[in-house]
């Protein structure tokens, strides 16, 4: 079967979706399909877990995300080799290990298995890039036009969670530790968050059926065709032009090809590398300069006496919540390098007596941008998708090290200001992989130099009509989450494709 269309999307998450939004929003005409490798988890496509009405998969989502690490959206243990074939996988999140990746430099990285990629999973933090974080060469009114769009595509609420009495005394004893080395503004603060209340007060989360709602719904948009379980298998090419794409159904194998006079990329980190290797599109710097940064979990267990907070009167998590509130304490540069993420949490008895307050303590700690931490994409072995296989080469540096334990010192007077804390205990170095914040693998740049795969719009070097979108295209070391940033190549690719398109904005 063959379909003519003006743009492919590749993967159906955060990103497909927002390149989708903004180019139906630009053109009401333009024929968009979106083809998404995972089966659909729940009744609607591109629903986020948290928000979905069914119980079992409600629950089994919030076990989960209680613990704020992302990396143990897979559970705590690793998953299991899913065997040789996805027919009949359940959707959900696997260790790269578990698809038939060697992943054992960095072994807690996953993936999602299903339509929507993270986006359905994703704890919906939005802290602001700043700094080093920010690409030196792109255009500074323009990166502050792009980061506004993506905000509003993520639907961003600058405080999710009102404040407590606690809340107040603990952040600002957190506060008067950093406030010798804070930026301008840089101070311990509410975490943005890509979610928002209804009209019972219930904080709905971002998933990528709210950034383009035909993805819930396909017939309510005559020109958007959404395609879930289909893996997009190669892409087709000739001369710097890709003409359309092989996909292939999960589970009955059958294939068929999609024609597009334009292809954005929106795979994720891992698999926008690995789909350009199979296809044969293959510049120097694709998979490489892999990043994410370290992440130092903590906790400790507020002291009401030394703080001066009532424990009694303490509120409790609200229905569905992890946290009674989440703030952040941005990195400001060498001086502060660090971000530390806050949550808290009221523990109760049976009948509800308030027995403790714990405040979660996550460092998350840049690493160096290297060049030789990359995947590697085999020629002859294939993993569970068909797909070229992945070995992972990641290693923190020296500098990098030294940074962790530079972070396990501000963690323990953080754990000290508040309360009583015993790294042995309350604290961890999670494995390489366990953040999921991934960049840098298809990574933009001013020049065609050999160290990016794209340019700052996200336009293949090499190609004229193929697109590259998500947290890969980010060529910086994130010290916050990474997906505001990748938001910001979703909003210029989809820019650059509609250019591509020679299709002028009807409605911009």
């Amino acid at each position: 079967m063959t379909g003519e269309f003006d743009v492919l999307i590749v993967g159906g998450g955060l990103m497909g979706a927002a390149v989708a939004r903004d180019l139906r929003d630009a053109d009401p005409d333009v024929r968009i399909v979106m083809a998404d490798g995972g089966p659909v988890i729940g009744p609607t496509p591109g629903q986020h877990l948290h928000d979905v009405a069914d119980p079992a998969i409600w629950e089994r989502y919030n076990q989960r995300v209680a613990s704020g690490i992302q990396g143990f959206y897979t559970g705590v243990a690793p998953t299991s080799d899913v065997g040789s074939t996805l027919d009949g996988v359940e959707p959900g999140m696997y260790h790269l290990t578990s698809l038939g990746e060697d992943a054992a430099a960095m072994p807690a990285a996953s993936v999602a298995w299903n339509a929507g990629g993270m986006g359905v999973h994703w704890t919906a933090a939005t802290p602001t890039p700043w700094g080093a974080e920010v690409p030196s060469f792109l255009d500074d009114d323009e990166w502050l036009r792009d980061l506004e769009r993506a905000g509003e595509l993520l639907r961003i609420n600058r405080n999710p969670y009102p404040p407590t009495e606690a809340g107040r005394v603990v952040t600002a004893s957190i506060e008067k530790l950093f406030a010798d080395v804070d930026a301008p503004g840089r101070n311990v603060q509410p975490m943005p968050m890509a979610a928002r209340r209804d009209a019972a007060g219930v904080l709905r989360r971002t998933g990528p059926n709210v950034i383009f709602p035909p993805i819930a719904d396909a017939t309510s948009d005559p020109h958007f065709t959404l395609l879930t379980g289909t893996r997009v298998t190669r892409l087709i090419h000739e001369g710097g032009e890709v003409r359309g794409a092989r996909l292939e159904d999960v589970r009955s194998g059958e294939a068929q090809v999609v024609r597009a006079t334009t292809t954005v990329v929106c795979a994720d980190a891992i698999r926008s590398p690995q789909l350009l290797f199979g296809s044969g599109i293959r510049p120097p710097a694709l998979g490489r300069y892999l990043n994410e940064h370290a992440f130092l979990t903590g906790r400790v267990l507020a002291d009401p006496q030394r703080l001066g907070f009532d424990l009694a009167a303490l509120p409790t998590q609200a229905d569905g919540e992890t946290v009674v509130e989440h703030y952040w304490q941005p990195h400001s540069g060498a001086a502060q390098p660090f971000q530390v993420q806050i949550g808290t949490q009221t523990f109760t008895s049976e009948d509800g007596t308030r027995l403790a307050y714990q405040v979660g303590t996550s460092m998350y700690i840049p690493t160096e941008v290297q060049a030789d931490n990359r995947l590697e994409f085999s020629d002859e072995a294939t993993d569970v998708t068909g797909m070229p296989r992945i070995t992972v080469h990641f290693a923190w540096s020296d500098r990098d090290r030294e940074l962790i334990e530079q972070a396990r010192h501000v963690q323990q007077a953080i754990g000290d200001a508040l309360g009583s804390f015993d790294p042995e205990t309350e604290s961890a170095l999670l494995d390489p992989g366990c953040s999921l914040h991934f960049t840098g693998t298809v990574r933009m740049g001013p020049a065609d130099d050999g160290t990016n795969v794209c340019d700052p719009h996200g336009k293949v070097r090499g190609f004229d009509n193929l697109f590259v979108a998500g947290n890969g295209v980010v060529p910086t070391a994130l010290v916050c989450n990474s997906t505001l940033a990748g938001m910001t190549t979703a909003v210029r690719a989809a820019r650059a494709a509609l250019t591509a398109l020679g299709r002028p904005a009807k409605n911009v």
